[in-house]
């Protein structure tokens, strides 16, 4: 199986591997029947094989359909994901990642927000 890569998703693969996570496992056709704007069923077969083969997702058989389901849980993708956006953008800083999310104007932070960032700060030291 090819390794886990998050950041070579292209934009209708991040459609189809949402929709696999949101309903957890799907058809085709149950990821087709959830994609804003859809491509062919057989463009979508075909982006799901190729998933398959990038190590995204796995599927089982049932009946005469495949059931797919992603190969990392959302929570380790997140993680990656993460990873790889601090390594990329921020020079492998996390403290710079973490100012530019906070000190964004679009960001409004609640107090049980900031008690919670300060409590994972606190544990990290």
């Amino acid at each position: 199986m090819a390794k886990f890569k998050p950041h070579k998703l292209t934009r209708r693969e991040k459609q189809i591997i949402e929709v696999i996570y949101r309903m957890e496992s799907a058809s085709v056709a149950d990821v087709l029947g959830n994609m804003p704007d859809p491509p062919s069923y057989s463009a979508v077969r075909a982006l799901m094989r190729l998933m398959e083969e990038k190590g995204y997702i796995k599927h089982k058989k049932e009946g005469a359909k495949f059931i797919y389901s992603p190969v990392q849980s959302r929570l380790n993708a997140s993680k990656i994901a993460v990873k790889n956006l601090v390594n990329t953008f921020f020079e492998n800083k996390t403290e710079d990642a973490v100012v530019a999310l906070i000190d964004s104007s679009d960001i409004k932070l609640s107090d049980a927000d900031m008690k919670k960032i300060s409590k994972i700060i606190e544990k990290a030291k």
